[in-house]
């Protein structure tokens, strides 16, 4: 088989494989689990990318460039001992932060990317190409647009209210019965006694169901989420990030439209500037675009 293009897009929770010919017709694209998979150190994170590549290609497949966008890689330095790691094990490659493939995915040359999925994060870059990040502390002290991180605002808005001896306008009731839990009580032991990714985040889409069907608490909360996210923009772009579109994509904003209505409001009232796109592809071709510019430019 001649020459090919290879993307990843690595996830915390997935890892996006997708494997063009130079003519741009699609050779592979599948899924697999990003089961221990660590940025750091870098020689280790260069191994699990050999080996998920191993398992994934056929062994008569040349790839002439790989384009990777990774949860992990969050400045200049790790990204440049990590390209070094897989040149060393025989990789052409050329590597950035996952929230990075947005914009090349896009078809731009420049702007903000912004992730709103299990976490959130958003990455832009300076006009020497400086890489700068804002966000994705975590589901436990941030990531407040995440899936888990807003499961956790509505768990907090919602026992609030209850404490409050307010009436239930349908958070806490969402929330209970996306649990399986009976009180107020046991919904607090219930997101308290596992405090983990997995447990929070599978239980947004109740909190949208909720907002959906009524409940200001709710409501609230995703505008909360939304504020979140055009704050990150705004952040980069006091850092000197370039561009003037910001492209979105991540399961919950791509698949909760109200979450991604309030983000382009708050960025459009904060912003006034830039415009903000959900991105209609997947972000692994951000990374077939990075692997091809690569190509051209070598």
């Amino acid at each position: 088989m001649s020459g090919v293009v290879v993307g990843l897009d690595v996830g915390g929770t997935k890892t996006e494989i997708l494997v063009q010919s130079l003519d741009g017709q699609t050779i592979l694209h599948t899924t697999v689990a990003s089961t221990d998979w660590d940025a750091e150190p870098v020689e280790s994170g260069a191994a699990w990318i050999a080996s998920v590549l191993g398992r994934s290609l056929s062994k008569d497949i040349d790839v002439l460039c790989l384009g990777i966008g990774a949860q992990g890689l969050d400045s200049v330095a790790v990204t440049a001992r990590f390209e070094a790691a897989l040149a060393a094990l025989g990789y052409n490659a050329h590597a950035i932060n996952d929230a990075g493939l947005l914009v090349p995915a896009a078809g731009f040359e420049s702007g903000i990317g912004v992730i709103a999925g299990t976490g959130s994060i958003a990455v832009g870059s300076t006009d020497d190409g400086e890489l700068l990040v804002t966000g994705g502390w975590g589901w436990v002290i941030g990531d407040e647009a995440g899936a888990a991180g807003i499961v956790r605002l509505a768990s907090q808005a919602a026992l609030l209210a209850h404490d409050d001896g307010l009436p239930d306008d349908g958070l806490l009731g969402a929330l209970l019965l996306d649990f399986d839990v009976a009180d107020s009580e046991r919904l607090a032991r219930a997101v308290n006694d596992i405090p983990t990714m997995d447990n929070w985040a599978p239980h947004a889409g109740a909190v949208f169901a909720a907002a959906d069907g009524g409940s200001r608490l709710a409501a609230t909360v995703v505008d909360q989420a939304a504020v979140h996210l055009a704050r990150l923009v705004t952040q980069l772009r006091r850092r000197g990030a370039v561009g003037t579109d910001v492209v979105a994509a991540g399961g919950v904003i791509a698949n909760q439209p109200r979450l991604f209505d309030a983000f382009r409001a708050a960025v459009a009232a904060s912003e006034p500037t830039l415009s903000t796109h959900l991105l209609e592809i997947r972000p692994v071709h951000g990374a077939i675009a990075i692997a091809r510019a690569a190509l051209r430019t070598a």
